[in-house]
């Protein structure tokens, strides 16, 4: 495919996704439409669309619209190409810009259209963020890097990094987190490489991992992921030291991959239902990586930014508040609730914690943090509550 015709198809799957479907589903409609399309083709196709729904706003108002073929203009403009030398209407290149499509191209107008968030949202960021709102909003417009933990439970750092290398993938240690590397060349050879099949290196974001490497962990003591998901955080747990640690999720079917990946990590981990939580506590340690906005990663999840209305913030509010509160009659006397998001908003972070420890006199918070894009890795914040 010529770059022409990528961009066209771009804004074929972007017309589907401002239709509500699922950006995933469009690319995988698309290309199963398109067997003309090769691997290269497909990647770039989809950078295309990921790129143009991270910055939907500032894009439609460049490209004079809310369609697929005005959010690629205007990609195109702010990038200071002329849309003309790329929408000419010449083999599969889009047509040409008519009179009326010139005379909408306008540049992004307020706080929210500039820094590309919902208008509601500019003021939460700037309460959670202060001067730094700003930066930060920009740095969700852009592409999020790719960082791998390694796994020390296997290997050294310079092993991985070796074992990586041998697979065509360049990575540098990264300062945000011990193990954490980040993939300068060669990222989408990971999955198939050598170092993650034999469990060397997990894809674990930068801040996720730093998260992890704050908790108060040791040998021997009892671990609880109470909001495991894929067992990411787990793992990351689990390569830090001999300990016993249990899994739990309100959706079993997100751990079904879990048993394969530690026994691909050397590590043994215990799947519980809801109903065995308590059999099995007390826990030294319960992690709580709770739902929430996503707002930390909406560089991999744009959709989620556009998504988000302040009545579904409240709702996750709420389910935050149970959470907390169930998790907490788990932990054992002195031991430690761990409260963690991937979101930069205040109503999930420092509010939940302020209301979770007016709730609970009897618990104290000994250490909060929050994780951004200027650290290096996604947004992120924890907090360790101890009773």
């Amino acid at each position: 495919m010529t770059p022409e015709a990528r961009i066209a198809a771009a804004a074929e799957v972007l017309d589907a996704c401002l239709d509500g479907q699922p950006a995933t589903r469009a690319l995988l409609n698309w290309s199963r439409a398109s067997r003309f399309a090769g691997s290269g083709d497909r990647n770039a196709v989809r950078d295309l669309v990921y790129g143009a729904l991270r910055r939907k706003r500032s894009a439609a108002a460049r490209g004079g619209g809310e369609t697929g073929r005005a959010l690629m203009i205007g990609l195109l403009r702010e990038a200071g190409t002329a849309p003309e030398a790329v929408f000419t209407g010449q083999g599969h290149a889009p047509a040409p810009p008519s009179d009326d499509e010139r005379a909408a191209w306008r540049e992004p107008d307020g706080d929210g259209e500039r820094c590309d968030l919902p208008d509601w949202l500019v003021a939460p960021f700037g309460e959670a963020l202060g001067p730094a709102w700003e930066e930060t909003a920009l740095a969700l417009r852009d592409r999020a890097p790719v960082f791998l933990r390694v796994n020390f439970r296997k290997t050294t750092q310079d092993q991985a990094l070796a074992a990586l290398s041998s697979d065509g993938i360049s990575a540098v240690p990264h300062a945000i987190a011990d193990g954490a590397l980040i993939v300068t060349e060669g990222a989408r050879k990971v999955a198939q490489s050598a170092a993650y099949r034999d469990g060397l290196v997990e894809l674990q974001d930068g801040a996720s991992q730093a998260v992890t490497a704050s908790l108060p962990i040791s040998k021997g003591m009892k671990v609880l992921d109470y909001c495991c998901g894929g067992g990411g955080k787990t793992l990351a747990m689990a390569g830090r030291a001999e300990a016993t640690f249990h899994c739990h999720d309100a959706d079993p079917g997100r751990m079904a991959d879990l048993p394969a990946r530690a026994r691909r990590a050397g590590v043994r981990v215990e799947l519980l239902g809801t109903g065995s939580l308590a059999r099995h506590a007390p826990y030294d340690l319960v992690l709580c990586d709770a739902p929430c906005s996503g707002s930390g990663s909406w560089r991999r999840d744009p959709e989620g930014k556009w998504a988000l209305t302040p009545g579904r913030l409240a709702a996750l509010g709420d389910v935050q508040t149970g959470i907390l509160d169930a998790a907490a009659a788990l932990v054992a006397p002195g031991g430690t609730l761990a409260y963690a998001t991937c979101s930069f908003l205040r109503a999930e972070n420092e509010d939940r914690v302020a209301a979770f420890l007016a709730a609970h006199p009897d618990w104290r918070c000994t250490f909060q943090r929050r994780f951004g894009p200027q650290d290096g890795g996604d947004g992120f914040f924890i907090a360790h509550l101890t009773g």
